[in-house]
């Protein structure tokens, strides 16, 4: 069977700051590859719609796989399969993804038939297994899948994650990935899962609080393949077990990997394992990304984070001390009044580090997607992409939008204006040398992103598609059967087995 897998296109914030290779869609890949397909992907985050019609047209799939992670590439994705259905109409659709997981029947219902199938969890097991299925039509009998007739029973885990690997051959234009100044870039996945519960986060949710490793020497070895210089560890937290960290590091160590790398990871976990990420320093590790989300007790209550600010900042110190480049994201809340914003501006120029504001956004899949006693101000799928305020906001919605791009504009100058721009002059002249030019275009694209116009103006946008709106704010905390896509059981049996 010819199967056409495709990644939609970029968000907000991923036209400047990074583009990451789509590595969930190749696991994918790989699975139904190895299980006797033809088998293409195409990226819509460097290619374009027309690109897609003409593949479809040049290939002729029998079967297309859209990759749905993200709320606010909703709309995109139900319109191409639309259009799919009527350029193709024998082809058989189907979606996964995080964010498909969490509202499978609802895509389904706004799709009206031209999504034949949505999977809900992890999809390298169970994609290949559509396939084969697709002449019975019993899909709905099939784990973790949904079909506007039923659905089936809850998704497994994978047992291991040492079986697939990313079918990074079928990407193409790999040059275009990259991640601030590691340009290009690839990613690599080391661990899945998150055994925190934090309160504005699906990560757990979706992975019942599992936390899975994959061995050490295949990690390696994938490393060894990627031909590109830099590597992001996509993992939702790194390095949460030292000893995994260090077998990983010692078989890099064995085959004399040379490359650069960019990481995810707690503040508490870089207090309780200092000498690994001093390791992994030495190894090629040059940034870091830290999620405080607030700079105050009551906030990271709030978020449930369970870390007091004083270790928040105690990390950043290690960082420092171990020559580790930091970004900070700090949640910045639509209840936030001018002196609030000024407050946060005035620490984040005070301190050394990249700090990125995000906006409080309640996720199907999170807690707060229940909890949120304050009600939606839209259910436009596209404005779910935490640059924008979904939820009531105390200043009038376009002075909100004013100070959070103030605020931003005065960030980004810390570390990319006139000043900073000399200091990384060496970088981006060394990146054009070699043909590299993400980066460098990054500079000049603030403005024309990051705009009170903009994003205020998308709030009048009209939306054909609208969201479910929650099932009405409770004081309580939700049931399971309510948050987790991957049941706690499974994920434990799943780890037991691994």
């Amino acid at each position: 069977m010819k199967v056409l897998l495709l990644h939609p296109s970029p968000l907000m914030y991923s036209e400047i700051y990074l583009r990451l290779e789509p590595l969930g869609l190749e696991l994918v890949a790989d699975a139904v590859r190895s299980a006797g397909h033809d088998v293409r992907l195409l990226d819509l985050q460097i290619f374009h719609h027309p690109d897609y019609f003409n593949e479809l047209d040049a290939f002729r799939p029998h079967a297309v796989g859209f990759s749905l992670n993200y709320l606010a590439n909703v709309p995109e994705v139900i319109d191409l399969a639309i259009e799919t259905k009527r350029r193709l109409p024998e082809c058989f659709v189907f979606i996964g993804g995080h964010s498909a997981s969490f509202i499978a029947r609802e895509i389904l219902e706004h799709a009206q038939g031209a999504i034949d199938c949505a999977v809900r969890g992890e999809g390298e097991a169970i994609a290949p297994r559509i396939l084969e299925t697709i002449p019975d039509g019993n899909l709905e009998a099939l784990p973790g899948v949904v079909t506007l007739k039923g659905m089936g029973p809850s998704p497994a885990l994978l047992l291991s994650l040492d079986k697939h690997l990313p079918a990074r051959d079928l990407t193409r234009r790999r040059k275009k990935y990259f991640i601030g100044v590691l340009d290009p870039c690839a990613s690599v996945e080391f661990t899945r899962g998150c055994p925190w519960d934090c309160t504005f986060c699906s990560a757990w949710t979706f992975y019942g609080r599992s936390y899975r490793k994959i061995s050490p020497e295949v990690a390696a070895d994938e490393l060894a393949r990627i031909p590109e210089p830099n590597a992001f560890i996509v993992d939702d937290v790194a390095f949460i077990h030292p000893e995994h960290g260090f077998a990983i590091g010692k078989e890099i160590e064995k085959r004399q990997i040379r490359k650069q790398y960019y990481l995810e990871t707690r503040c508490d976990v870089l207090l309780r394992n200092q000498e690994l990420f001093a390791y992994w320093k030495r190894l090629g590790l040059r940034y870091m990304f830290l999620g405080l989300e607030a700079l105050d007790e009551e906030g990271l209550k709030l978020h449930r984070k369970r870390i007091t600010p004083s270790e928040n900042f105690k990390a950043l110190e290690v960082a420092r001390s171990l020559g580790i480049r930091v970004a900070i994201n700090i949640i910045a809340d639509p209840g936030w009044d001018e002196e609030r914003f000024s407050m946060v501006r005035e620490w984040a120029m005070s301190v050394p580090e990249i700090v990125h504001l995000t906006v409080s956004t309640p996720y199907p899949g999170t807690e707060t997607w229940h909890t949120e006693s304050r009600k939606l101000t839209t259910l436009d799928y596209r404005l779910f992409d935490v640059q924008h305020a979904v939820l009531p906001t105390k200043m009038p919605l376009k002075r909100f939008y004013e100070e959070l791009v103030k605020s931003q504009a005065v960030l980004r100058r810390k570390h990319l204006g006139v000043a900073a721009l000399r200091k990384a002059s060496s970088i981006a002249l060394r990146l054009l040398c070699r043909g590299q030019t993400n980066f460098v275009r990054s500079l000049w694209k603030f403005g024309t992103v990051y705009n009170t116009e903009r994003q205020y103006a998308n709030h009048l946008r009209e939306a054909r598609y609208a969201m479910n709106p929650p099932p009405g704010s409770k004081t309580t905390k939700p049931t399971p059967a309510e948050l987790y896509v991957h049941a706690p059981g499974a994920a434990k049996r799943a780890m037991q087995h691994a």
